[in-house]
Formats: C-alpha cells, structure tokens, sequence
C-alpha cells in the first residue's frame, strides 16, 4: 500500500530538457518535418513563452506536427530523443526526490503533457511507478494530429490528477505535485504539498505569495536536495 502520491512534471521539471522540441528538431533532421513546419513550431514557441496566444491553442498546434507520421516512426524517434537527450538531462535532484518518497513508501507518478511514448520510456527508465499524459490519436497505424482525449496540460492535469487519486483512494490533499511553469498552477494548487522547480516568472510570483517550496536544480552544479527560495 502506497501512503501517499508524488506527481511530477517531466519537461523542466525531472528533465532540464523539453521533450516536444528535442522530439520535433529530431524530426525535422530526419525529413519528418519541413522547414516552413519547424520554423512554424519555432514561431509558436515564441508565443507561448511570450505569452501572445492562448497557451492552450498553442500546445494543440505545436502537437499536430505529428499527422501523418506512423506510430512506430514516432516510438523509434522517443527512444532516441530519450536515450540521447532527455535521461542525459535528468536533475540528479528529482533521482534523489523520487527515491525519497518511493522510500516512503510514496506513489511517483509522472503527470505530463509529453506523449505517451515519450512518458513511456522515460518512466521505465528512471523507475518511476506510473504515468499519466497526452495520448495521440492513431488511425490504421498512421498518427492524426490529434489526442484521444484533451492533451495532459494546464486544468486538464487537475482533471486527470483527481481521477487518479480516486482510482488509488488518495486524497490530493495528501499528494505532492513538482512543476515549472504558470500552466502547472491548477495542479500545484490542489495537492497538499506543491514544489516548483525552476518557475518561471509568473509561477515564481504566486509560488512566493502562498509560500510554496520553491528548488532550483541545476545539471552543472547539483545541490544536496535542492532546497532553499533564492538561487
């Protein structure tokens, strides 16, 4: 019986990188993605970070570069991304974090917008014990550019998170949620233990508002646990 469940954002949160870029410029260097569709994603990066759109309009965009694509091309390109980028990136902080709580006999779970063959992979090789995120729609073998249900991002994480709290008769009150970014707020305001790794601006300023832990993880200089408000 597990006591208790710890959520964790994967890109910039376990990763320092962002899975979706590396898996798309992985694509675009394989003929999967012409110049105008990379330049495209790159523009709407942009605005995401900027701010200039509606985030959630943009994170669908950003995913139908997929259509067309077989399955099994997008599986082969996660576990290359995976084994070459994204476990490279791992903070040594969110390796001791996970093992903390999975000595506390705690739940880790990775709750993210990344595709599931990315999550997949990523969950297997850090031993994490489950993972909750966007699965791609798939028809005759062939990916759709669309997701099967909403992607895992922004309030769409606080719906899955509950459903799975349910599932595991667990109380959000109970959990923990790691997260680096405004659009993990939702999340981080409904477990009884919010940690922001690395926010960005906006989160920063309510992070510090409601006293949540704030961690600054870095590849080059790993601290014990990471602990502490001020880089």
């Amino acid at each position: 019986m597990n006591n208790y469940i710890a959520f964790f954002d994967l890109d910039r949160t376990i990763t320092g990188a962002v899975s979706g870029n590396v898996l798309a410029l992985s694509a675009y260097r394989k003929g999967l993605m012409s110049t105008s569709d990379i330049l495209y994603a790159l523009w709407l990066l942009v605005g995401y970070k900027l701010s200039l759109r509606d985030p959630q309009k943009i994170i669908y965009e950003m995913a139908g570069w997929v259509k067309g694509i077989p399955e099994k091309t997008l599986d082969y390109l996660s576990i290359e991304i995976s084994q070459k980028v994204l476990i490279p990136s791992v903070f040594p902080e969110a390796i001791r974090e996970l093992k903390m709580h999975s000595e506390n006999k705690g739940r880790t779970v990775i709750l993210s917008s990344s595709p599931a063959s990315v999550c997949r992979l990523m969950t297997k090789s850090l031993g994490i014990d489950d993972m909750i995120c966007s699965e791609l729609e798939v028809i005759d073998g062939y990916l759709t550019g669309r997701s099967v249900r909403p992607l895992c991002f922004g309030q769409e994480k606080v719906t899955r998170m509950k459903e799975y709290c349910e599932i595991n008769n667990t109380a959000p009150g109970k959990c923990w949620y790691y997260g680096d970014s405004i659009a993990d707020f939702p999340a981080l305001s409904i477990v009884g233990h919010p940690v922001c790794i690395n926010p960005d601006r906006k989160l920063l300023k309510k992070a510090k508002d409601k006293s949540w832990e704030i961690y600054y993880w870095d590849l080059k200089n790993p601290r014990s646990r990471g602990l502490g408000t001020t880089p």
